[in-house]
């Protein structure tokens, strides 16, 4: 039974009262079905409104749900034959990223995800999906593995940041971020990004340069975590909430400022409601983006993510020349 979120609490108490008069009703060999038929047309109702206005801070917390959907929970419903590699051939394996080979419908695919624990233990052991530089440099060996075979890349973004720690700076963590951010720029071979929970800052752009960047409909994406932009703001991390409404971090803002391409919807209430049908959702998109980019020649599908990426950010610039009148310098000099 999936955990309810705060905000879903009058649904869990009127599907309680839908089931109390049924067990009343059995109990006591009353005929119910007409009381019972209202309160659920109402639960209908009622679930609709809720879930078609939730708001930005309401998805940061769907998008944390520690029942949510993890990159191997989604790796073994998408794809066949997975085979993690490990290690980035330099420091160690970082659990915090996991990746190897699959096949998507039978097309060699070579797969990456930033990995959540399940428990405490498993969080602890994978720093909370919060690489260390070798999670990255391992995500890079597997990625300039596939670009030399020529299989596409498919990515899973899931994490709050890089991990913080003096032991990710000693090794190196910004160069580490900046160097895939270099070369996922210049691979020959299609990349396609799923946003599947929370992607955060420097941690979540090392996995996120492709030509197509998904987000699932409750995902949030952006350059810092509200918890992070609170505390610098308001110098108080508890004012996340606040943050979150203001930082245009979910899956609508983006698709509409052109940072994402597509929204993959959700069961209702969240991909944790129903792994399969989250992974079933994803999987058909992924299908079709490979179709189309596989099409392109690796020169043009490098041109074609240059193109995306250079274009999120662009403004214009109005000259009020009412306002502003040109000033003829030669003349006013001379004067």
């Amino acid at each position: 039974m999936a955990v309810e979120m705060p905000f879903e609490a009058p649904l869990a108490q009127l599907r309680e009262k839908i089931r109390e008069l049924e067990q009343f009703g059995q109990e006591k060999g009353i005929d119910f079905s007409e009381e019972i038929a209202r309160l659920e047309e109402r639960y209908k109702e009622l679930e609709e409104e809720i879930y078609s206005n939730i708001s930005p801070s309401q998805k940061m917390h769907l998008a944390r749900h520690h029942q949510r959907p993890t990159s191997l929970d989604l790796i073994g419903l998408i794809f066949e034959d997975y085979m993690e590699l490990h290690g980035d051939r330099l420091f160690g394996d970082d659990l915090a990223v996991v990746g190897g080979l699959a096949k998507l419908d039978g097309v060699p695919v070579t797969v990456l995800g930033q990995q959540r624990g399940k428990d405490t233990k498993d969080n602890i052991a994978r720093f909370f999906g919060s690489a260390h530089p070798e999670g990255f440099r391992k995500a890079l060996r597997l990625m300039r593995q596939a670009d030399k075979f020529g299989r596409p890349i498919i990515t899973f973004i899931d994490t709050k940041g890089a991990y913080p720690g003096i032991t990710a700076e000693e090794r190196g963590q910004s160069e580490a971020i900046a160097r895939n951010l270099l070369e996922m720029a210049k691979l020959r071979v299609p990349v396609i990004c799923v946003v599947i929970g929370e992607g955060g800052s420097g941690g979540a752009l090392a996995l996120g340069v492709g030509n197509r960047v998904l987000m699932l409909e409750n995902a949030i994406y952006s350059v810092i975590s509200p918890n992070g932009a609170a505390s610098i703001l308001w110098k108080d991390a508890s004012k996340a909430d606040q943050a979150a409404e203001a930082m245009k971090i979910t899956a609508q803002d983006l698709l509409e400022m052109e940072v994402i391409e597509e929204i993959v919807p959700e069961p209702k209430g969240g991909a944790h409601r129903d792994y399969e049908e989250a992974a079933a959702a994803i999987k058909e998109r992924l299908l079709r983006h490979l179709e189309e980019l596989s099409a392109l020649h690796p020169d043009e599908l490098v041109e074609d993510r240059y193109r995306k990426f250079r274009k999120i950010g662009e403004f214009e610039e109005q000259r009020k020349t009412a306002e502003m009148p040109i000033i003829d310098t030669v003349t006013a000099s001379n004067d």
